[in-house]
């Protein structure tokens, strides 16, 4: 599996670090933002009428955290590709919902990963 699709949340320094340490009022927001995106790749053929239906195995999701950032990276196939821009774009609106409270900077950007020529 190779990454398919990407999601950055840019926020302050001190926001990354307190949903590194778990700290914020809402919750573990990685754990929920991962729960977020997995269930919004399995449902996306609900929402988007031409992605086919998917199951656990298609996507998966990694969250990475720096110091005032948090990534989103889906991996699977190549044709999951709109299935893994559902499930990063759901898990960073979920990053974004949760740190709201604590900072109004936050940005989004997703980005789906060229496939590797064959």
């Amino acid at each position: 599996m190779s990454d398919i699709a990407r999601a950055h949340v840019t926020m302050l320094a001190t926001t990354s670090a307190r949903v590194a340490a778990n700290e914020l009022a809402k919750g573990d927001v990685l754990a929920t933002a991962r729960f977020a995106g997995v269930h919004a790749a399995r449902a996306s053929a609900s929402l988007v009428p031409s992605i086919p239906a998917a199951s656990l195995a298609d996507v998966t999701l990694r969250l990475e955290v720096g110091e005032g950032w948090v990534d989103v990276v889906a991996s699977g196939a190549a044709d999951a590709a709109a299935q893994g821009l559902v499930a990063v774009t759901v898990a960073a609106l979920t990053v974004y919902d949760m740190c709201k409270a604590v900072d109004r900077t936050m940005s989004v950007d997703v980005e789906a990963v060229a496939a590797p020529p064959d």
